[in-house]
């Protein structure tokens, strides 16, 4: 697999890397709402909010056009893992057992397509 500082922004690879992300993303914060709104609606509605605001507000130079924040790659990846491992617990709780496990497989394709954005991403040092 070629490294996604090699891949450029336009390569199949990236593009289905990035689109496996995004519907892994928007599925966790469904599901991440839905388990949530089972405590408290206003609740459920802060958590999706923060779950989309951190990666838009903290972001790796280079992987995003703009980084409001800049911070190392390695925060990048354990924002995006937690929203995974947030998503699928939180499908196990919520949706039903074929729901879940839709979210489930989606989540690992998209990891294994994420990986070589993740190796870069853990050569990238943000200086104070």
């Amino acid at each position: 697999m070629t490294p996604v500082h090699e891949m450029g922004a336009a390569s199949p690879t990236r593009r289905r890397a990035a689109l496996l992300r995004f519907a892994t993303e928007a599925g966790a914060w469904a599901a991440i709402g839905m388990a949530f709104a089972q405590i408290s609606l206003p609740l459920a509605i802060s958590v999706v909010l923060a779950s989309v605001a951190v990666p838009t507000v903290y972001a790796t130079p280079g992987d995003k056009p703009q980084a409001l924040i800049p911070v190392p790659g390695w925060v990048t990846i354990a924002i995006l893992a937690a929203t995974m491992v947030g998503g699928i617990v939180a499908a196990w709780i919520a949706w039903p057992l074929w729901g879940a496990a839709a979210l489930s497989a989606l989540t690992i394709a998209s990891l294994v397509a994420e990986l070589p954005r993740w190796r870069w991403l853990l050569t990238v040092r943000v200086s104070p």
